[in-house]
């Protein structure tokens, strides 16, 4: 696995990156945290050729849910064609054991990578974890079991920091989902600035608000980046429970 435990920022030797000949595939949501990785894979050099995206049926322990179909705009923006696997293609069972449950999740990813390894000369993967042990233990038994590599470039690393590298770099990241006390409807549709983080840091202090978000507390889509050709414009309701809520995007395009 490559990460950032030890200390290096872009969370792979230059050896690693020119000594991996052949495709990495980014395990992609659109969200901010696997957006990360990919760009974090690109700008180092790793040979990005698919995006894979997981369209859950409904709640999920490893997956991204709310608006996974905007990946695909995201996909065109950033230039690499996208593989997508459909609620149809899940065979999740009734489990009330999580760990089962993230298993079975894990199964049509496993078998469409095996897939792609038949079109692809297949060397990894790169994923968004922060700090999820239950995802990541699962993602690198995976990719053992398949015998490739796991970039993993936000794995461990300091929250704020991560939130200020992807500001810094130009990320332009939405709101688009929040289940934490804390955050209220105003959330929903917003972007992340330095504002927007110096509140969630207060949120931290007062109700352990994660800053990016790791255990659900809010979700997040990446309208435009440095490695992203074209900004995605959206248009959206919003839904509100009192507690928790979400937009449901009527439309999306990307930018003339």
């Amino acid at each position: 696995m490559s990460d950032d435990a030890d200390g290096d920022a872009d969370g792979t030797s230059d050896g690693d990156a020119t000594a991996s000949p052949g495709a990495y595939v980014g395990l992609f949501s659109g969200g901010k945290d696997s957006s990360w990785a990919v760009y974090r894979a690109l700008d180092r050099g790793l040979p990005v050729e698919r995006l894979l995206t997981v369209h859950p049926a409904g709640d999920s322990y490893m997956y991204h849910v709310p608006e996974t179909r905007l990946a695909a705009l995201a996909a065109e923006s950033i230039g690499i064609p996208l593989v997508e696997i459909e609620p149809d293609d899940f065979d999740a069972g009734s489990t009330t054991d999580s760990g089962a449950q993230g298993d079975r999740e894990l199964e049509p990813m496993e078998a469409a990578l095996t897939d792609l390894a038949a079109e692809v000369r297949l060397t990894g993967v790169t994923a968004g974890a922060v700090e999820s042990e239950f995802q990541t233990s699962r993602i690198e038994a995976m990719c053992d079991r398949l015998g490739i590599e796991l970039f993993a470039p936000l794995w461990q690393r300091d929250p704020r920091a991560l939130a200020e590298e992807m500001l810094d770099a130009g990320f332009e990241i939405t709101v688009i989902q929040v289940a934490a006390a804390g955050l209220d409807e105003s959330w929903l549709g917003r972007t992340i600035d330095r504002e927007a983080l110096a509140e969630l840091e207060r949120l931290n202090d007062e109700y352990g608000v994660h800053l990016l978000g790791e255990g659900g507390e809010f979700e997040t889509f990446v309208t435009d980046g440095p490695h992203m050709d074209r900004r995605i414009e959206l248009l959206y309701d919003t839904e509100w429970d009192g507690t928790r809520g979400r937009i449901r995007v009527t439309e999306a395009k990307l930018a003339d």
